[in-house]
C-alpha cells in the first residue's frame, strides 16, 4: 500500500521533470499544511526566491478563503517586481479546494500561466 505521502512525492517529481523556472517565466510553487499556506515565485536557473508569500498573520474566513488571499497577494507583489507570466506548480496536491482558490485569485490578480 502506498502512503498519501509517497504518492505526493511520486506526482511532485513527475510535475518537476516537466515544469522549470527561468528568469523570463519563473515557477510559482505552492506549499501547503495543515494550517497555513504558502507561495513563493522562484528562477530555478539561478536558484533564488524572487517573491513568497503566506497566509501567516492573515485571520478570518475558511482554509479556502485565506488561500484566496494569499493568491491576490502574491500576484500583487510579482507584479510590483515586474513578473507577469509565471509557470504553476501546484506540488503534488490535487488542483481543487485550496490551491484551485490560490490559483484563480493569482490569476484575477493579473498573473499569467
Amino acid at each position: 500500500m502506498i502512503s498519501k505521502i509517497q504518492r505526493r512525492n511520486k506526482i511532485k517529481t513527475r510535475i518537476r521533470g516537466k515544469v522549470s523556472g527561468t528568469a523570463a517565466r519563473p515557477r510559482m510553487t505552492v506549499f501547503r499544511s495543515n494550517k497555513q499556506i504558502y507561495v513563493q515565485v522562484i528562477d530555478d536557473l539561478a536558484g533564488a526566491t524572487l517573491v513568497a508569500c503566506s497566509s501567516k498573520g492573515l485571520e478570518g474566513g475558511t482554509k479556502i478563503e485565506v488561500a484566496a488571499k494569499v493568491g491576490k497577494a502574491i500576484a500583487e507583489k510579482a507584479l510590483a517586481a515586474g513578473i507577469t507570466e509565471v509557470v504553476f506548480d501546484r506540488n503534488g496536491y490535487l488542483f481543487h479546494g485550496r490551491v484551485k482558490s490560490l490559483a484563480d485569485a493569482a490569476r484575477e490578480g493579473g498573473l499569467k500561466f
